[in-house]
């Protein structure tokens, strides 16, 4: 098993020009993975507060002036479909509903050749009222968060009582066709994880995909305890009380979830295990911060900026070059088992998941 696969660190390398990458026009790492899925974070913004991503108060926002506007996101996603080599995009924040004129850039994207795979990340505060415009603005699926189905653990958790509508948001979503509708659902200790099995007999009766998530060092606060975290193993054991759970057999891939038939199929639960069981060696993602910042990876130190390109006046090529390199130096792994692992200074909400 190599370094890759297992999910460690390398050595930081340069990334800019390095001579030993091939003359491949895809997003291309040292390590031979392709990032082929497009991560982009619309907004820091949130309208829920949840306890694990970010204090009560809020964040100090980003300044408008720093994101990029529409023509220049559509500018970009053109350059990694057209030129790059990306066949899917996942628009997430924050929270992407806050992003005004969300349709039209969905629509954009949508139009471009080859036609990319469109998805989005809520949760799901207004969906209800907009899943039917997401539907026909070319978004094929999406995935709502909800870590609980209790009205007060909801309020407890996100600080903010709208349980309701997160709820009202996945069934317009099934409605409109957005499927399948995943729901992402993350266990703490002692808050809501006694809530497994019910959160899956929920999405089985609906017929939602329920994803569990470990929660990873991301929070604003840096607040984040491994010996606290619900291991994808303890989630497991809790699953197979109450249900019999074999292995899709389906090709994996670069998806971050490993399936689960649920006794016997075809209904199935998803478990993201990105801290225990490190899925680095099949990562296809490249990401692009509101602000427009390429990360190669979710827990990355180090950003590429191309805003500024953007804002002076270099070609397409240019850019996409720059994209290419940046993505060449891609580290084999996160780290976070490594001692010398350090958190991210941006959190959840200004990666974008």
């Amino acid at each position: 098993m190599t370094a890759t696969e297992l999910g460690l660190p390398a050595v930081r390398r340069a990334a800019p020009r390095d001579p030993a990458r091939p003359a491949d026009p895809r997003l291309v790492d040292s390590f031979g993975r392709v990032a082929t899925d497009l991560r982009i974070s619309l907004t820091d913004r949130c309208n829920l507060r949840c306890s694990y991503c970010m204090p009560a108060e809020g964040l100090d926002w980003m300044p408008r002036d720093e994101q990029l506007t529409d023509d220049e996101l559509i500018r970009l996603i053109t350059i990694a479909v057209r030129d790059l080599g990306v066949e899917e995009l996942r628009f997430t924040g924050g929270e992407p509903l806050l992003r005004r004129g969300l349709e039209g850039l969905i629509a954009a994207s949508a139009a471009l050749e080859p036609r990319p795979d469109i998805s989005l990340t809520t949760n799901g505060i207004g969906l209800a009222r907009r899943a039917e415009a997401l539907a026909a603005a070319g978004v094929n699926r999406l995935n709502v968060s909800m870590d609980t189905l209790q009205q007060e653990r909801f309020a407890t958790i996100t600080r903010r009582d709208r349980l309701s509508d997160v709820l009202d948001g996945l069934a317009a979503a099934r409605a409109a066709g957005l499927g399948p509708v995943k729901i992402n659902s993350v266990l703490l200790r002692g808050v809501n994880d006694d809530e497994a099995v019910p959160l899956l007999r929920f999405a089985l009766d609906h017929g939602y995909e329920l994803r569990f998530i470990e929660q990873m060092p991301l929070d604003a606060q840096h607040g984040w305890e491994r010996s606290e975290m619900i291991t994808a193993g303890e989630v497991m054991e809790k699953l197979r009380e109450s249900f019999a759970l074999t292995p899709d057999p389906a090709e994996r891939g670069g998806a971050p979830a490993e399936r689960w038939l649920v006794d016997g199929g075809p209904a199935a639960v998803g478990v993201i295990a990105s801290v225990t069981r490190p899925f680095c060696g099949a990562c296809d993602r490249t990401r692009l911060t509101a602000d427009g910042q390429v990360r190669s990876c979710l827990f990355a130190r180090t950003e590429t900026d191309l805003r500024a390109m953007l804002r002076g006046g270099s070609s397409d090529a240019e850019i996409a070059d720059t994209w290419r390199h940046a993505m060449w130096g891609k580290l084999a792994g996160h780290g976070i088992d490594d001692p010398g692992f350090l958190q991210p200074d941006r959190p959840m909400s200004a990666i974008g998941g």
